[in-house]
């Protein structure tokens, strides 16, 4: 047990509170914070070390204890969102934010964000206008829906399209007593395999039981036959659900029900019937080597009421959910109260059209950072990598490069790969190289494999390969 009077005489060297908040001000970190958090961080600071003299350790000179304030503030001074340099490979890593967006989406954001805007006002009537047409035209010629709709993400869109077709059947439906007002508890019908549960823990069912509507589980987790619908039908069923799969895939022993024969039997069954995409995109996968994704205008084009999918993931555009299908079942979806709290701002709705303009002018693969980082040849990225290497000379000594593998990641393309080169660095504890590069500026993210921490040009936007070259090294220095 340490000596009582050697703490004392250690905690009366702890620096008064007055000095520590006099160093933060000559640095100007106090103008940057704010009183109270620097406040804070003094008191903190203070409660860390005496913390550690209670357990033996001397203190440190009043210098480094300030040395050690003004880096904590300096770190809480650049905010806890802050830009990173993805060199995981992963092109839609959603931990990192997923879709980078174009410059063309970035300005059109500024632009929204930094002035007022017509986003509910016709400029033509002086009246009040319609939020969600500034994206809906360019959704209906680039899905061949009739009409679209914009929420905040793919998971509320579902949300929403249960919440309103549940509601009503569709007018296709022979009118008569059942045909108008749903029961107490709508039913909706969808396979046991395709009850996914997405990032963060969120399960498919438990997200759309809150529509108010009874989910009707039928078949079993890898086989499920139109039989298992048809079974499931009654004077309840509103709506037939279809949830692609796309974080997983299930292989062998498997039976699926087609989006066409859904569609077919909601037809003759007078109900609605709701595809929950997911990933969004618009234009094929196979071009770019990968497994052949469904787009959106193919599910539209399949008959289904409504299509749900995300705006950032392979679509490359902000955060949001979009609904693109029948008018009918659009319009039900517009007048419901719950589209309120599923609302998306004006930043957003200016992001996603500018996003959806580079597919009407073709040339999403090179403006859309997503399409650029997929279709990016492995030629290209090798001379990147190589580039790297060279630009750290003798401090990357047993570094490499060589071939690997990417992914596009996102929820989307499950175990779908791109071939690569990567820059691997050598050494002793890569947990610990990878922590210095994360606490570089900006930081830089790697993978590791095989105990080295490898480096993907893949998913280096253009302009950071200088970033990542003295991140890495200072983060080599630092080992050495």
């Amino acid at each position: 047990m340490p000596d009582p009077s050697d703490i004392a005489a250690e905690a009366r060297k702890l620096p008064k509170a007055d000095r520590l908040l006099a160093a933060a001000e000559r640095s100007g970190l106090s103008g940057r914070l704010g009183h109270a958090p620097v406040i804070e961080a003094v008191r903190s600071t203070l409660d860390a070390l005496r913390e550690e003299i209670l357990a033996g350790r001397r203190c440190p000179l009043p210098e480094e204890i300030e040395a050690m304030l003004l880096d904590r503030l300096a770190l809480e001074a650049r905010g806890s969102l802050r830009r990173v340099v993805n060199a995981t490979g992963v092109v839609l890593h959603t931990n990192l934010g997923r879709a980078p967006l174009s410059a063309a989406a970035a300005a059109a954001m500024v632009q929204a964000a930094a002035g007022y805007s017509n986003l509910e006002f016709d400029l033509e009537t002086g009246e009040r206008g319609d939020r969600y047409g500034h994206a809906a035209q360019a959704l209906c010629r680039l899905t061949g829906a009739e009409a679209a709709l914009v929420v905040n993400n793919c998971a509320s869109a579902v949300l929403l399209a249960l919440a309103a077709l549940g509601e009503r059947l569709p007018a296709r439906r022979a009118a008569g007593a059942d045909a108008a007002a749903a029961p107490a508890s709508p039913e909706v019908v969808v396979s046991r395999g395709q009850l996914v549960e997405i990032g963060g823990g969120f399960r498919i069912p438990e997200v759309l039981s809150r529509s108010g509507a009874v989910l009707r589980e039928v078949g079993t987790t890898n086989r499920t036959y139109l039989a298992d619908f048809e079974g499931a039908l009654s004077g309840r069923t509103r709506i037939l659900l279809s949830v692609h799969r796309s974080n997983f895939r299930l292989a062998g022993f498997v039976a699926d029900v087609s989006l066409a024969e859904l569609v077919e039997l909601g037809r003759r069954a007078g109900v609605w019937v709701v595809d929950d995409l997911g990933s969004g995109a618009l234009v094929p996968t196979a071009r770019y080597g990968l497994p052949e994704e469904p787009t959106v205008p193919d599910r539209v084009r399949g008959g289904a009421d409504l299509v749900a999918f995300s705006g950032d993931k392979l679509l490359g555009g902000p955060q949001a959910g979009v609904l693109a299908g029948t008018r009918e079942a659009v319009d039900l979806c517009r007048r419901h109260p719950l589209v309120r709290a599923l609302r998306v701002d004006k930043v957003t709705l200016a992001g996603l059209s500018a996003t959806l303009g580079h597919y009407e002018r073709g040339e999403a693969e090179r403006e859309i950072p997503v399409w650029r980082s997929i279709a990016a040849p492995p030629a290209e990225l090798a001379l990147r990598a190589r580039s790297w290497l060279e630009a750290l000379g003798p401090a990357a000594a047993g570094a490499l490069v060589r071939e690997a593998r990417s992914a596009v990641g996102g929820g989307t393309l499950p175990e779908a790969t791109l071939p690569t080169f990567v820059l691997s660095l050598p050494c002793a504890d890569a947990d610990g190289l990878a922590a210095r590069l994360r606490r570089a500026d900006p930081p830089v993210v790697g993978r590791i494999e095989d105990g080295r921490v490898l480096l993907d040009p893949r998913t280096v936007l253009p302009g950071e390969d200088a970033l990542l070259v003295r991140a890495v090294a200072g983060a080599l220095a630092a080992t050495g």
